[in-house]
């Protein structure tokens, strides 16, 4: 069968062979029997082992992701524990502080106080002698004073002189 320069053979690709579909199928059964043999399993056990190991992986991130927040939720709450501390001890040391001025401040006013009471008293007290010793030396001048006047003729002049004595003697007697 030749027609205008080609040859045509029989059969085509497209025409339906029973032997080669046979031996194409035989051969296909063969190298599948081959690679699930020897290749399949092999590469499914290993997909099966990468699959565990990224899931052993992911669980181990997970945990590790759980510990960390765990400890962070814990030194959360102990700087917030520590915080609370602190600021409980600054309270109190400055309601010690305040506390403890106003002790030494009352304690001053009262020693002040009791200070400025006892000057009080001994300045009374030098008053009162001072007084006691003034009316003491009075009496005495006076004495002294009327018995020189009853002792000398009793003229205004001379009573003059005597009283000028007394005082200048009185002065002396002061220095």
């Amino acid at each position: 069968m030749l027609t205008t320069g080609f040859i045509m053979l029989s059969g085509g690709l497209l025409d339906p062979n029973p032997g080669l579909i046979f031996w194409t199928t035989v051969t296909f059964l063969i190298v599948l029997f081959i690679l699930k043999k020897f290749t399949w399993g092999p590469m499914l056990n290993a997909l099966e082992e990468r699959e565990k190991g990224i899931q052993d992986s992911i669980d181990r991130a997970q945990t590790a992701k759980e510990e960390a927040e765990e400890v962070l939720r814990k030194n959360s709450e102990l700087l917030a524990k520590a915080d609370a501390e602190a600021e409980k001890i600054v309270r109190e040391g400055k309601e010690y502080g305040d506390k403890l001025r106003a002790d030494i401040t009352e304690k001053a006013h009262a020693e002040a106080t009791r200070m400025i009471a006892t000057a009080k008293e001994e300045i009374e007290q030098e008053k009162r002698r001072a007084l006691t010793e003034l009316r003491t030396e009075v009496a005495d001048l006076a004495v002294k004073g009327a018995e020189k006047i009853i002792m000398a003729n009793l003229d205004a002049a001379k009573q003059k002189n005597i009283i000028d004595s007394m005082i200048k003697d009185l002065s002396e007697n002061r220095n």
